[in-house]
Parts: C-alpha cells; sequence; structure tokens
C-alpha cells in the first residue's frame, strides 16, 4: 500500500504584541524550539513557522493521519508553553483561543483552528497554504467556489479533460452540527444557496469528483459557538493542492486578485475587506486590521517539504508580489467607506450575528428599562 503524507496546519492565538498586532519573536521561539525537537524525535518530518496577523501558524508535514493525537498534543503543548511566554511577558489576550484546560486528544472544539489533508504524492506535488487573520470561519466559501466551480476563474474546468467531471464540496451546518455533500457543476445552484451564508454554512472539504482525490480543506471552528461567547475571531486556514487535474496554482491565486468582504475585523463585529498580504505585512492595525490573508505555496517531497542542498526550506510567499497590489488598494479604500459608517449597519454586523458579541452585555443592562408603548 502507497505510503502517505499528511499536511497539517494548525494555528492559534496565544498573545500578541501591541494589541490584536503581532506574533513577536519569543512566540516564535518557543514553537520553533519544540518542532525542532519534535523532528529530530521523527515525530514530524518538517515544518514551517510562520503568523498570520496575532495568529500563531505551525505547518507540519508528517506520515501520521489526519487527528493523529501525537501530532495535536505537539501542537497544544506548544500553545500552552506559547501561551505562558506570552503571560511572562504580559503580551495581549494570552492564550486566548486556548478554551479548555487540558488536551483530550484532539484540538477541534479546543480553540485552535486546524486544517489537514492526508494525500498519496504525486510526481510533482505543490501545496498553497493559506491563513487569515480578522475574519471568520466562512471566509474561504468564497474563494474555494471560485477555485473548483467557476470556469470564469479557474480555465482548467472548460480545457482540462481532468477536471471536466467537476469537484464535490464538503458543506459544513456549523447551527446543527450537520453536513451535507454537493458536487459540481450539477448542483453548483444549490450549493451557491448554502454557502452565500458565511455565517452559517461553511466549506470544509473538497474532492475531484471521478476519484474522490482530496484537493482541499480549510477549518470550520467558531470560537462563539463553543465557548457560548464572544472570545475572539475564528481566523481560518486552509489547505489546498494544485496541478495536474486540478486548479493550477495561478488559478488558486486568482480570486484574492480583488478584496472581498468578510466578518470580522474589530471587536469580531463588523465586515471588512480581505486584503492579500506578503509576510512581512502579516500585521493588523487601522481598527484592529483590515482583514489579512497571507499564502505560502511549497513542493512536498517524499514527506517533506521541499529542501535546497542546504536544508533550507523552499517556501514561496505567493502574496508578496505586486499582483495583487489593486487588492490591496480596494481593501484600504473600502476599509476608508465602512468606517466612516461608524456602528451601523452594514457596517457593523446584522443582529443575529452580534448575539455572541459583547454588545449582549449592554443590552442587558438597558433592557428593563425598555416600556411597553401605550395601546
Amino acid at each position: 500500500m502507497p505510503k502517505k503524507t499528511t499536511i497539517s496546519i494548525i494555528k492559534c492565538d496565544v498573545g500578541s504584541l501591541a494589541g490584536h498586532h503581532i506574533v513577536p519573536k519569543p512566540i516564535f521561539d518557543v514553537a520553533e524550539k519544540n518542532l525542532k525537537k519534535a523532528s529530530e524525535e521523527g515525530v514530524i518530518n518538517s515544518f514551517c513557522v510562520f503568523n498570520a496577523g496575532d495568529d500563531l501558524e505551525l505547518l507540519m508535514v508528517h506520515e501520521k493521519g489526519e487527528q493523529n493525537h501525537m501530532i495535536h498534543e505537539l501542537a497544544w503543548n506548544i500553545f500552552r508553553e506559547a501561551a505562558d511566554k506570552a503571560s511572562q511577558l504580559k503580551l495581549y489576550a494570552a492564550g486566548q483561543d486556548l478554551l479548555k484546560d487540558a488536551f483530550s486528544g484532539n484540538v477541534r472544539g479546543m480553540g485552535p483552528g486546524v486544517a489537514e489533508i492526508e494525500i498519496e504524492e504525486r510526481k510533482s506535488e505543490p501545496i498553497v497554504v493559506f491563513a487569515a487573520d480578522k475574519t471568520s470561519a466562512g471566509s474561504f466559501n468564497y474563494p474555494l467556489f471560485r477555485m473548483f466551480a467557476d470556469p470564469m476563474n479557474t480555465a482548467g474546468l472548460v480545457i482540462d479533460p481532468n477536471m471536466l467531471c467537476g469537484f464535490k464540496f464538503e458543506v459544513i451546518d456549523t447551527l446543527e452540527d450537520k453536513s451535507i455533500t454537493l458536487k459540481c457543476p450539477e448542483e453548483m445552484y444549490e450549493l451557491l444557496a448554502l454557502i452565500g451564508t458565511v455565517g452559517r454554512y461553511i466549506v470544509s472539504r473538497v474532492w475531484r469528483a471521478s476519484d474522490d482525490l482530496i484537493c482541499a480543506a480549510s477549518s470550520v471552528s467558531k470560537l462563539s459557538l463553543i465557548a457560548g461567547k464572544y472570545v475572539g475571531k475564528d481566523d481560518p486556514v486552509m489547505i489546498a493542492r494544485a496541478q495536474h487535474g486540478l486548479p493550477a496554482v495561478g488559478e488558486i491565486l486568482a480570486p484574492f486578485m480583488h478584496s472581498y468582504f468578510v466578518q470580522g475585523w474589530m471587536r469580531g463585529s463588523h465586515w471588512g475587506p480581505l486584503m492579500p498580504v506578503g509576510l512581512k505585512a502579516s500585521k493588523c492595525t487601522v481598527f484592529d486590521g483590515p482583514p489579512r490573508i497571507v499564502a505560502l505555496g511549497f513542493q512536498v517531497a517524499d514527506g517533506k517539504i521541499a529542501c535546497d542542498d542546504d536544508g533550507n526550506l523552499l517556501i514561496a510567499d505567493l502574496f508578496d508580489d505586486p499582483a495583487f497590489a489593486t487588492a490591496r488598494r480596494e481593501a484600504i479604500h473600502n476599509a476608508c467607506t465602512l468606517r466612516n459608517m461608524g456602528e451601523f449597519e452594514p457596517a457593523r454586523l446584522s443582529a443575529e450575528d452580534m448575539e455572541y458579541t459583547t454588545i449582549q452585555q449592554v443590552l442587558e443592562k438597558l433592557g428593563p428599562r425598555f416600556k411597553p408603548l401605550d395601546a
């Protein structure tokens, strides 16, 4: 039986410098130290540590499969140690995403976000990982649809015979903990009917319809539903495979040539424009944003991230490119437009989406002062 490789990206907000801004070096050092040790001990084959705004991102390549106890416990212990370091430094919101006290076998439902795919390596295996900050779990619905179902974005859906079969989308109903799988193009309209409601229905996985080849996976955890109150943005992560009967890397990146609106931003209570940025600009400032997304591209080779002769990881910072300058300009322009509206909808989320935010404490305080209207 062919050996399989697993790609896991697990993220957590363990504490940040100067508000919800950026992950500082001491936190990176904790993650690097522990993952290097895990690599030397054979727990993982290779790794990369990076950040999306104030979220610490652990990218690990290994052979232990999805939802593996050892891999998830490694990430959990790193986040706990990093949160302790953040507390020592009095960083902001230390341990914010760690919603449970003790590890129980899997980080799903415990606060950290996770996306994983287990694959049989092809002759060439290009991978793109995305990580977003100051936004919600449904923020990848739009680009995933564009990548795998929209022929106006992905030319391969029209001219690549290996893609004419279409793709299947698993959609999670986060309110009722149910899932459904829809096939495109046959059920494209039904798919859009669901995933256009980004606060409830979230694309979790995508497969090629002809052979069930796994193509993409995204995190679906909604922190407010886990905690029962607002504890921070969901800040999702995603993995996408590319080329050879799948969308090309350029087609996977094309949906981000223009900015689009996502839920989250300041206090998780506002719509904001998503801005694609390189790692150097992966920090949130204005109104704790605008919401940002980074993308890293690499090759998986023999169960590892491909390296040069000196052992340095070969990883491309894909959004560090003038091709996305228009999206960044649009994001700034639209951010200014929305902030001019202040605390009025649609700049602020609807009442239904505000139910898990801190505004409920204000409404509860005012509640007794409401009096019935005279008949």
